[in-house]
C-alpha cells in the first residue's frame, strides 16, 4: 500500500492496442466489439484526430508498441496514413487482421507504411468451422491464402485463434501449422463472455487447465521456432511456473496488464483497460491520453487494488492474478475473482515470485558503455522489451570479454543465434536474413519473439 505522502511512478504504457473501426466484412460469433458490415464511419476517429491521439500517446511513452486492429482495419482507406504517422513518431506498428483483404498490394502499402508485423485469426484448418465461427464463406481460403503472401513478402506474422468446444481438439495441429509457415507466435485466445461473446459459453475450468497444460507442452515443442502464447488466461503461468525453468514466459514482469501497461483505445476515442474490459476510463476526444493514463480511477484500482476473491488469496496473484477482462465481464468488478480457473488456492501458502531479474516492461540501465550507435540502435527497440535486451547484450558481451557494446558486438549476438533463429530475425531487431549486412543484434532468448505483441501470457 502507498503511505501517506508518498508516490509510485507512474507505470509506462508499453503496449496501445487501437480498435480504429467497427466495421468489418465478417461478423465473428465470439467478437468483443460485435464488428460488422452494418457498422457506418460516421462514428469512427477522422484521420487527424487519430494522428493528435498519436502524438499524446508519444508524449507519455516514445516508443509503444501500437496495435492498430477493428473491426477490420482494412476497411480505413487511412490505415497506412495512421500506421505512417505513428512509424514516423517512434511506434512499432503492427496490424490486427482477419487476413480476408490481405492483397499483395495491400501487402506492400503496409510495409511502406512502416507496418512491421500482423496478427491473422485462424480458429480450425476446416473450413466448415472457421467459416461458421467467422460468418463468412470462403474466409479460411482467403485468409490461408493471405499467410502465403505474408511470407512470400517476408512481412512477420502472427496466428491467433479462440479455442472452443468445437476446435479443442485441433490446437496442436494448429500450432504446427503456424510454425511451419514461419509464424512468429501462436496465440490462443480464450473466451471473455464480452460484445458478442456474451451469447458464447467458454470452456469449464477443468477443460481450461487441460488446454494451458497442452499449450505449455507446445511451447516447449516450438521453443526457439515460435512462440506459443495464452491470452486471456495468464494462469498459464502457474503450469510453466511449476514445470519449466527454461521458459522464457517467466520473463514476465506483471499479473494481468491491463490498465497497468497495456490499454485500449475504442473507435469512437475511449480509453479502456484492454479491448475485453469496456468499462471507460477517459475520453480521448476532450482529455489528453496523458490525463487518463496517470490520473483515471480505475487505471489507479487495476495497479494499486487488492484482488478479491480466489484470485486475491492464491499465492499466485502476483505472476497470474487472473483474467481482469473476465472478471467484470462475469461480476462487474474488474478486481474480482476470475471464475475460469479451476485451480483453489488455500490462501496459506507463500508468495510465488518472479523469478527473472529484469522481466519485460521493466528497464535496465546499461552497466557497460554502449557507443553512440550501440544506444540509437537499441533506442528503436519498443520499451516494453528494451531492458531484457539491455541486460542480455551486456551478459553476452561480458562473457566474452567485451568493454563496450558496439554495433560488431550487437551483429555477433545475431550470429550467435539458435540455429532456428539464424535465418530470419524478427522485425524489432531488423528482421530480414541473418546475413544481411549491418543487421541489429537481438539477444539470446529472442526478446522479441518471447512477448509476440499481446497483451498478457
Amino acid at each position: 500500500m502507498i503511505g501517506p505522502g508518498e508516490t509510485t511512478p507512474v507505470p509506462v504504457p508499453h503496449v496501445v492496442a487501437w480498435n480504429i473501426t467497427r466495421r468489418c466484412n465478417l461478423a465473428c460469433s465470439h467478437c468483443y466489439i460485435s464488428a460488422g458490415s452494418w457498422h457506418a464511419a460516421s462514428g469512427e476517429l477522422g484521420t487527424a484526430e487519430c494522428r493528435a491521439i498519436l502524438d499524446d500517446i508519444i508524449d507519455v511513452n516514445p516508443s509503444p508498441l501500437l496495435i492498430l486492429s477493428g473491426g477490420e482495419p482494412l476497411v480505413r482507406d487511412d490505415l497506412e496514413e495512421i500506421a505512417a504517422h505513428a512509424t514516423e513518431a517512434g511506434a512499432t506498428v503492427v496490424v490486427g487482421t482477419n487476413g480476408t483483404g490481405l492483397t499483395d498490394a495491400r501487402i506492400e502499402s503496409l510495409k511502406g507504411a512502416g507496418v512491421q508485423g500482423v496478427a491473422v485469426s485462424v480458429d480450425s484448418l476446416r473450413p466448415e468451422y472457421h467459416d461458421r465461427f467467422r460468418h463468412g464463406g470462403g474466409a479460411l481460403a482467403d485468409t490461408m491464402a493471405a499467410v502465403d503472401r505474408l511470407v512470400e513478402h517476408e512481412l512477420d506474422f502472427v496466428v491467433q485463434a479462440t479455442v472452443t468446444r468445437g476446435n479443442r481438439g485441433e490446437v496442436g495441429e494448429l500450432a504446427a501449422w503456424a510454425a511451419a509457415l514461419g509464424a512468429v507466435s501462436f496465440n490462443l485466445y480464450f473466451l471473455v463472455p464480452t460484445g458478442r461473446g456474451e451469447r458464447m459459453e467458454g470452456l469449464s475450468p477443468e477443460e481450461n487447465e487441460s488446454v494451458l497444460a497442452e499449450l505449455a507442452e507446445l511451447e516447449r515443442t516450438f521453443r526457439g521456432r515460435m512462440m506459443v502464447r495464452s491470452k486471456c488466461q495468464p494462469q498459464l503461468m502457474r503450469h510453466v511456473i511449476e514445470a519449466d525453468d527454461g521458459s522464457p514466459l517467466l520473463n514476465y514482469r506483471t499479473r494481468c496488464p491491463c490498465g497497468v501497461n497495456y490499454c485500449r483505445i475504442t473507435p469512437e476515442g475511449k480509453l479502456t483497460p484492454c479491448p475485453y474490459l469496456p468499462a471507460v476510463a477517459g475520453d480521448l476526444t476532450v482529455e489528453t491520453f496523458r490525463d487518463v493514463w496517470e490520473r483515471a480511477e480505475l487505471f489507479q484500482a487495476l495497479r494499486h487494488g487488492t484482488l478479491g476473491g480466489r484470485c486475491g488469496r492464491c499465492e499466485y496473484r502476483e505472476v497470474c492474478g487472473g483474467c481482469r477482462a473476465r472478471a467484470f465481464a462475469q461480476s462487474g468488478d474488474a478486481l474480482g475473482a476470475d471464475e475460469s480457473c479451476a485451480y483453489e488456492p488455500t490462501g496459506d501458502q507463500p508468495m510465488v515470485k518472479r523469478r527473472a531479474e529484469v522481466s519485460y516492461g521493466e528497464g535496465a540501465d546499461p552497466e557497460m558503455p554502449w557507443t553512440a550507435e550501440a544506444t540509437a540502435r537499441l533506442g528503436r527497440i519498443p520499451s516494453f522489451v528494451r531492458g531484457v535486451v539491455t541486460r542480455r547484450v551486456e551478459d553476452f558481451a561480458r562473457d566474452r570479454g567485451y568493454a563496450v557494446v558496439d554495433l560488431d558486438v550487437m551483429a555477433e549476438v545475431r550470429r550467435a543465434l539458435p540455429v532456428d533463429f539464424s535465418k530470419k530475425l524478427p522485425f524489432f531487431l531488423g528482421g530480414g536474413t541473418a546475413t544481411a549486412p549491418g543487421a541489429p543484434g537481438q539477444p539470446q532468448g529472442q526478446p522479441a519473439r518471447e512477448h509476440a505483441w499481446g497483451h498478457n501470457a
